[in-house]
């Protein structure tokens, strides 16, 4: 995709990958729209660079999504790329009981959102030259970590429906790309300075290379190996993978 003169909405822009991809493309002369929750994060954002600007958006709501996209295409006629980046990842437990309301809000923010906003906002999208739909999917849709085992199938969701929707848009001039972070060191779970999680400017770099170089997949090569995974034989990595997990947990937080 072209790097600069595009105008970008980001949803989870606030912080973390969001945050890094929007001040990226920020940086190489694109007007970034970026959307979240919070609006103190949101006004923090924009106050740090000049001329971004952002929206109040809860990813989960239909509602919100459809102004959104009236508000988006009204304000900025130019707007021509859309990077799905929101997303939550709780724990859970697929051996026991299941929180209702934290698998729907899951289900609701990672996989309905992108699929509503892209729905939303297609139309004008491919009224726009050099269109681009962006999924943020993860390493973890195509090796599962069992203790986020929703989050993970959501991710899977993206994926596939992505590969979809990539066919469906063939010849209308919106492309559709893909990106699958590894564990990178944001707040999503718990900013800890783990050497087994990517640092966040290391990856930011990388993705904007794949996604400079035109790629529809963009993965940074540490993962390499674990998005080729897939396949008859998956099943020792994807047990290896979480029993080292198991053995060296993941850090929560406080």
């Amino acid at each position: 995709m072209k790097t600069s003169g595009n105008t970008i909405f980001i949803t989870g822009g606030a912080s973390g990958i969001g945050r890094g991809i929007a001040e990226a493309f920020h940086k190489q002369g694109n007007q970034v729209i970026i959307s979240g929750r919070r609006k103190a994060l949101l006004d923090e954002v924009t106050a740090a660079n000049p001329g971004m600007a952002s929206i109040e958006l809860d990813i989960q709501s239909p509602v919100q999504i459809e102004a959104a996209a009236a508000k988006l295409t009204r304000d900025f006629p130019s707007l021509n790329v859309l990077f799905n980046n929101a997303g939550i990842m709780p724990f859970d437990d697929a051996a026991g009981a299941i929180d209702d309301a934290v698998a729907l809000a899951t289900v609701a923010t990672n996989f309905l959102g992108p699929v509503r906003m892209t729905a939303a906002l297609l139309p004008h999208l491919k009224q726009q030259k050099d269109a681009v739909v962006i999924h943020n999917s993860s390493v973890l849709a195509f090796i599962p970590l069992a203790n986020t085992a929703v989050y993970s199938a959501t991710k899977a969701a993206i994926h596939s429906y992505a590969l979809s929707q990539r066919f469906m848009l063939a010849d209308s001039g919106v492309r559709v790309v893909e990106i699958a972070p590894p564990w990178v060191d944001t707040d999503l779970i718990y900013k800890s300075g783990d050497e087994r999680a990517m640092p966040l400017p290391a990856f930011i770099e990388e993705t904007m290379r794949g996604l400079a170089a035109g790629k529809d997949e963009v993965i940074v090569e540490a993962i390499a190996a674990l998005r080729d995974n897939p396949g008859s034989g998956e099943h020792a990595l994807v047990n290896a993978f979480n029993q080292s997990i198991k053995e060296n947990p993941i850090p929560m937080g406080h």
